[in-house]
């Protein structure tokens, strides 16, 4: 078997079967209404290949239902795929709340991959089977795009920008990945595998490679070796916001404007962080553009998220009452 070309590739989850019945079920509905113009087509032309007089005496026979019928019919058709497909979409744009997060740093021309727990891959993902998986990607340099065929799933992986994607493997085993989007001379060699295992298997995989530093421990000691913690800790001399229960909530910021203190936001305060400056506190600090590599601001975001969340508070200076509701923000930002 391995001497042949794989065309279809095998189903590695329910997603992909739904992708497959949906495409099979296209295929055999534009077979249905295009087959047979083709069939009369060659029909009429064998039928009439000598020619043929005309009688043109009648008058034309004008049906206005005949006519409606096969406008509508197959717009209607067609229309319940579109409603089918979009499910699918949406689907696959909301990821459970409990999905286990791996980071996700493509760059030319390779795969990096960081789980939580601290262990990093390079073209090769190793997840549990029947566990859902969402994939939080950014690109060190060019567009690339993250494509899985036995999954049916692709995402462009922007740079400066994150995407998502989540997805769960019910069948245990090693499936190609590949970067769909042309990204330059190597573009062909960018490519690994996933590794789909059971759960004693990936807890056993976990064991082999742990470490004792988190991805969020491995965050901290970059945000103190960068010195953010002598502005953004309790305690500091500087008057800078706290990062202790920022993420995911609402920050008001000096513009009058709200904004979720979600993972782009907190890497946007790190390399800007003058474009988004929270209401209450100066514009001074500096940017990290050209010290800290994406690898890095993925840890600096998962230390930031590791501190948690908690109810609103006021930034600093700002008096009680003194803001709308929907404009009350923590009192936080990135470092």
């Amino acid at each position: 078997m391995s001497d042949f070309i794989q065309i279809w590739p095998g189903q590695a989850s329910d997603y992909a079967h739904s992708v497959d019945l949906l495409i099979l079920a296209l295929t055999g509905l534009i077979i249905a209404l295009s087959a047979p113009v083709f069939i009369l087509i060659v029909y009429f032309a064998v039928k009439y290949r000598r020619g043929h007089k005309a009688d043109r005496q009648h008058p034309m026979n004008r049906n206005v239902w005949l006519e409606t019928s096969w406008a509508l019919i197959p717009f209607f058709l067609i229309l319940v795929f579109y409603v089918w497909s979009t499910g699918l979409y949406f689907d696959l744009h909301q990821p459970p709340a409990n999905a286990m997060e791996v980071q996700v740093v493509a760059k030319r021309w390779m795969w990096k991959f960081q789980h939580p727990g601290g262990q990093g891959e390079i073209n090769e993902l190793h997840v549990p089977v029947g566990e859902p998986i969402r994939l939080n990607m950014i690109s060190q340099d060019v567009i690339h795009s993250l494509f899985l065929p036995a999954l049916r799933i692709k995402q462009d992986v922007l740079p400066e920008r994150y995407t998502s994607l989540w997805f769960s493997a019910d069948k245990p085993g090693t499936y190609r990945l590949a970067c769909a989007e042309f990204c330059g001379t190597d573009h062909s060699l960018m490519g690994g595998s996933l590794v789909v295992q059971t759960q004693a298997d990936y807890a056993a995989w976990l064991e082999q490679f742990a470490t004792d530093n988190t991805l969020a421990a491995q965050g901290a000691g970059l945000f103190r070796t960068l010195g953010c913690s002598g502005c953004h800790e309790s305690g500091s001399t500087r008057r800078a916001p706290s990062i202790h229960g920022l993420y995911g909530r609402p920050v008001a910021l000096s513009d009058g404007s709200t904004v979720v203190a979600d993972a782009q936001y907190i890497r946007d305060s790190i390399l800007l962080p003058n474009a988004q400056v929270t209401a209450g506190y100066p514009p001074i600090m500096p940017t990290f553009k050209d010290v800290v590599d994406e690898e890095g601001l993925v840890r600096l975001v998962a230390y930031i998220q590791s501190l948690g969340s908690a109810s609103p508070v006021l930034p600093q200076g700002v008096a009680a009452g003194t803001l709308a509701p929907q404009n009350l923000a923590p009192e936080g930002t990135a470092p």
